[in-house]
């Protein structure tokens, strides 16, 4: 990990001294979640690609692993240290990264919350889904697959994330108004796909009778695939559904094994919030919330997701 961090170190480093060279030039930090996951890879393609468009220097940094506060605190001091021009960050911790931004803020560099915000801070901008609606839809629509008293798992995010909390809270909200008398198993994770995939595991091998599987994120979603496969379902066996529309995810679903996802735009979460990133360094006014909205995918409507985010 500290061979990483000084790699980061090095490319923060350089990027700030061609910025030196040419004084034109915006270097803007990026702190992401994750490099392998299907639906960060999505978010982290829209940064690049916004990035290059804007003409901009972007230093593309990740955590160890998704909640990893302390290598993204690490990271993100360097950054401020160097005088980078703007910082878009998916903090690992809502409340634990907040004292770090708003000494950033008070250094004059604009920060960009990307996917999740941040507690204790007023960042420059927010964009993301608004995870709370969403996961409102996810319930309600999760509600008409099955009957009114059928029992179900819901696999967490973390909740130190104002995401994880939103999503959790949502979807509460939205399946028990429509079915009051269903069971509600709870599978906690750290958006670890192992922990889900145990989790699950663990939960229907105690609990024959579950009917479906909600998901908080589509690392989860494809963590259930696993664990149903492994147990000896197959598809549509348990209904699952999901929230992201990962490829990975979207790809499942036409083999029968989702029945629905609320699929955040990730492409153009990772867009905008380079694109404000590199507005606010150039002095340019930026919305505080940018909403980048949802759409619902069904097996009827998937073609049309597939087309409108460019998954084959």
């Amino acid at each position: 990990m500290l061979k990483s961090r000084l790699a980061a170190a090095t490319a923060i480093a350089l990027a700030l001294a061609v910025g030196t060279a040419h004084a034109q030039d915006i270097t803007i930090g990026y702190i992401t979640k994750s490099a392998t996951n299907a639906g960060w890879m999505m978010i982290n393609q829209g940064a690049r690609d916004a990035a290059a468009e804007e003409g901009v220097n972007i230093v593309e940094v990740g955590p160890a692993f998704a909640d990893d506060l302390t290598s993204q605190l690490e990271v993100f001091e360097n950054m401020v240290s160097q005088g980078i021009d703007a910082i878009g960050i998916a903090p690992a911790d809502s409340a634990g990264i907040a004292p770090a931004v708003n000494d950033a803020l008070a250094a004059g560099i604009p920060i960009i919350a990307i996917d999740t915000g941040v507690s204790g801070a007023e960042v420059t901008s927010f964009v993301a889904t608004d995870n709370l609606a969403v996961a409102k839809v996810q319930g309600a629509v999760a509600a008409t697959l099955i009957e009114d008293g059928d029992m179900i798992i819901y696999v967490t995010g973390s909740q130190a994330q104002s995401t994880g909390q939103d999503r959790r809270n949502g979807f509460l909200a939205g399946f028990t108004a429509a079915r009051p008398n269903s069971q509600v198993l709870e599978v906690p994770t750290e958006w670890n796909s192992e922990q889900a995939q145990v989790g699950v595991e663990a939960l229907l091998n105690q609990n024959s009778d579950v009917k479906m599987i909600v998901h908080a994120w589509d690392g989860g979603t494809m963590a259930s695939v696993a664990a149903l496969t492994n147990l000896g379902y197959g598809p549509g066996d348990v209904k699952l559904v999901g929230f992201d529309g990962a490829s990975d995810a979207i790809a499942a679903m036409d083999q029968g094994w989702v029945h629905a996802n609320t699929a955040q735009m990730l492409y153009q979460m990772g867009y905008q919030g380079i694109r404000a990133a590199a507005a606010a360094a150039r002095g340019e006014p930026v919305a505080a919330r940018i909403d980048t909205g949802f759409f619902l995918v069904t097996p009827a409507t998937s073609g049309v997701y597939k087309q409108m985010v460019g998954i084959q």
